[in-house]
């Protein structure tokens, strides 16, 4: 991992996962920080990490870290950068480090993401990219990119799982309590974040929606869950998140399918049935009303990254 001053010192969690890696397949990684000079290296927090110079020795990856705002490269640093291009299996860039890999020539023409607030700016600064906004990370060839914060963590478990298996990289999620590692297709905006009731039993319907998506959900099953008449129950949902509950149950089924998608373990029609959609017919209006796109459209270009 190549580091530089102001870095976001939140990006060196995913070095940990390399780690866990090794307990489930010893030998797996072995992990340089670098910078520029070597010595110590102040991140954003003001906490110093101790680096080496970097050199021309031969990484397998190179994994550069990210600022707050959008990055100054250090002298010599886009060089680097060009130099690793010949030498290195992949390349990826956590949140905003994108625009390095951008400045160095590196992305032309290449599916690249980055944290929400910076994408407008980056596809300003190199119109030569496609940048794409709502993924938490985009996988392009030998480059890898991410959204900010914890979506560098699925970046990397997904370098895990295309090195060692999906076994692997389960036992390293169940050994961190994560959940489960996003697909990359997964948008930066969950649906629930972006909805974000204040009354705590509108926030337990959401939980249960998401958890039960494959039933019919009913109003009334919905109203019951919380021991609401279904009408106060419509009108109090309605409030608190600005959607109808079909609309939120349509939004959520959807994510929900296309993550599923991402994941590459289901068909069309089984991850309908999984989803609540109950058909392909049901599922292919329902992403049209809230993607503009079509279930077999985001199948291709899931199809496509993962050749490229």
């Amino acid at each position: 991992m190549l580091v530089y001053p102001g870095f976001h010192i939140v990006d060196l969690s995913v070095l940990s996962i390399l780690g866990i890696a090794n307990h489930f397949s010893p030998g797996s990684y072995a992990v340089d920080l670098v910078s520029m000079r070597g010595g110590y290296v102040d991140s954003r927090s003001g906490v110093p990490i101790g680096t080496r110079a970097i050199d021309d020795s031969r990484y397998d990856t190179l994994i550069v870290a990210s600022t707050p705002g959008v990055p100054t490269p250090c002298p010599g640093m886009l060089e680097h950068l060009r130099h690793a291009n010949e030498d290195c299996r992949r390349i990826a860039g956590i949140c905003t480090a994108a625009f390095l890999l951008a400045e160095a020539g590196l992305l032309d023409g290449r599916a690249v993401t980055t944290h929400w607030s910076f994408a407008e700016t980056l596809a300003r600064r190199f119109p030569r990219l496609q940048v794409r906004p709502d993924q938490i990370y985009v996988r392009d060839g030998k480059f890898w990119s991410s959204a900010g914060m914890t979506a560098g963590t699925d970046m990397v478990l997904a370098m895990v799982e295309s090195d060692l298996g999906h076994e692997v990289t389960r036992a390293i999620c169940k050994t961190m309590v994560l959940s489960h590692r996003r697909p990359g297709g997964t948008s930066q905006f969950s649906i629930l974040a972006e909805i974000d009731p204040k009354q705590e039993r509108i926030q337990r319907v959401l939980s249960f929606i998401r958890e039960n998506l494959r039933e019919p959900l009913t109003i009334q099953q919905l109203a019951d869950h919380v021991n609401w008449s279904a009408r106060h129950f419509s009108r109090t949902f309605q409030a608190e998140t600005g959607l109808s509950p079909a609309k939120a149950i349509e939004k959520l089924r959807v994510q929900a399918a296309q993550s599923l998608m991402e994941s590459g373990h289901s068909t069309p029609s089984r991850i309908a049935m999984q989803t609540g959609f109950g058909d392909d017919e049901r599922m292919r209006r329902a992403f049209a009303r809230v993607l503009g796109e079509s279930p077999q459209k985001i199948l291709r270009d899931i199809r496509t990254r993962k050749q490229a």
